[in-house]
């Protein structure tokens, strides 16, 4: 059986897969890593990544195309800001057995991949608060009202930017199916924010994968891991989650711009310049006013305002 992770990335996103990459690493030097072309833009990051952190490119592109072209056929172009995010969905036909799924605007603080070990019992796995915020960004009222899921179900949904699972688990049809079923009722879905894959790949999770189990729902408890957190506390070049005096598993700058000023900025920069052969990354600094917008807007996510 083999295990490994796949990210998805392009030349723009550059110093945040670094960041990621380094992160890893750090913890963890042998689980494999594949990325996913996010478009045609990728030979510069793909060509750093293999030197530098040994990551594979992912084997089948012209798959990854045949999927952009059969979503783009079926949803258009007036639901999603950004349609390639559905190309993280060749994870289920890619060369691991068991995978991760993880966002390049995330750093971890551990062997992520020890997180797989769930997946003896259950055949999804993630680990985030999205629940804990309702069904906004996901779903609209309209799924409980016309029972397309009930008030249970949807205490399952997820963030999409960290997810694990088994390959083939999921079919190529099965994909476009769901794909269709969604495109006929968009009215069920909460894409105010642009949240673009997030809610369909919920309403598969919860209409196809019955064995599914949220990190944070262990006995022991788990911290938060979302950027827009005000009162995590560092430790070293980790941070702490008081709330339950327990080291964070990760941290996602989830709709937040990683820039200068952002919330647990000296974290990303350390882990994005942990490289010594790496030159460091070159950020503009914002002005006063966008570093003080920056962090309200933060902190009116955590209030869920």
């Amino acid at each position: 059986m083999t295990r490994g992770i796949y990210i998805i990335a392009n030349d723009k996103v550059i110093d945040h897969a670094i960041a990621l990459l380094n992160s890893i690493r750090l913890y963890d030097q042998q689980t494999p890593v594949l990325m996913i072309p996010y478009d045609d833009n990728y030979q510069q990051i793909a060509e750093l990544l293999k030197t530098h952190y040994n990551v594979e490119l992912y084997g089948d592109l012209e798959f990854i195309e045949r999927l952009s072209t059969k979503l783009h056929e079926t949803f258009g172009g007036q639901f999603f800001a950004r349609p390639n995010q559905f190309r993280k969905q060749a994870c289920w036909f890619g060369e691991f057995d068991e995978f991760l799924y993880i966002d390049t605007d995330i750093v971890v603080f551990e062997k992520i991949a020890d997180n797989l070990n769930y997946l003896q019992d259950y055949d999804f796995i993630n680990c985030d608060y999205q629940h804990a915020g309702g069904i906004r960004n996901v779903f609209s009222q309209q799924v409980l009202t016309e029972k397309v899921f009930s008030e249970t179900e949807v205490k399952d949904i997820f963030n999409g930017g960290f997810w694990g699972s088994k390959k083939n688990l999921i079919s190529e049809q099965d994909l476009y199916e769901v794909f269709t079923e969604c495109a006929k009722h968009p009215e069920y879905f909460d894409f105010s924010e642009k949240t673009s894959d997030q809610p369909i790949i919920n309403y598969m999770l919860l209409k196809r994968i019955p064995k599914r189990f949220n990190i944070v729902r262990r006995p022991e408890k788990a911290p938060g891991n979302w950027a827009g957190t005000p009162y995590f506390q560092k430790q070293d070049n980790t941070l702490i989650d008081p709330k339950v005096n327990q080291k964070l598993q990760y941290l996602h700058w989830a709709g937040i711009r990683i820039q200068p000023g952002c919330p647990y900025w000296d974290i990303w920069e350390y882990y994005r310049n942990l490289n010594p052969n790496l030159p460091p990354a070159n950020f503009p600094q914002p002005n006063y006013w966008q570093r003080n917008i920056t962090q309200i807007k933060g902190f009116l996510r955590s209030l869920n305002i």
